[in-house]
């Protein structure tokens, strides 16, 4: 899986040592760390794009994000591309959240999801929260999901 930084630089080493990496020199420095991770997608003509993002967010000092994107030429119903966004976040939390219980690090997951039921991605809404809260994360929706509605929306569009 190719991931990248948003000055497109790419991370040579495999996400989790990146990410393991990347919570040493933080927590060396003395900086307290946020994640949020979130995946958005746009449909592009005959293809689907999405974009997942793991933004690290350093107390009163800025941050960063690692960014991965990938294509499928398969056309989705709204509520199955809402909750493949999901499913994409969840597989990184997963394959993470060790390193971030280890380093007292906590994370959110954020989906690109409306509360409001007048949007169509409404329709994923109690099935997304369940899947997410289910797994034992936290969870973020549409406004305060950040990651996947601005940080991720800005590198699929």
């Amino acid at each position: 899986m190719y991931w990248r930084k948003l000055n497109g630089e790419k991370i040579e080493l495999p996400i989790k040592e990146a990410v393991k990496k990347v919570l040493e020199i933080e927590t060396a420095n003395n900086k307290k760390l946020k994640v949020c991770i979130g995946t958005d997608s746009q449909v592009k003509g005959d293809f689907t794009e999405f974009a997942t993002v793991i933004v690290f967010l350093r107390e009163h000092n800025g941050g960063f994000m690692y960014i991965h994107n990938d294509k499928t030429v398969k056309k989705y119903h709204i509520k199955e591309r809402m909750l493949l966004e999901v499913s994409k976040s969840v597989e990184i939390a997963y394959e993470l959240c060790d390193l971030f219980i280890e380093h007292h690090v906590e994370m959110e997951i954020h989906a690109d999801i409306n509360t409001n039921p007048q949007f169509k991605s409404n329709e994923a809404l109690k099935d997304s929260m369940g899947y997410i809260l289910g797994m034992g994360f936290n969870i973020k929706v549409k406004p305060e999901a950040f990651a996947s509605s601005c940080c991720a929306d800005r590198i699929v569009n």
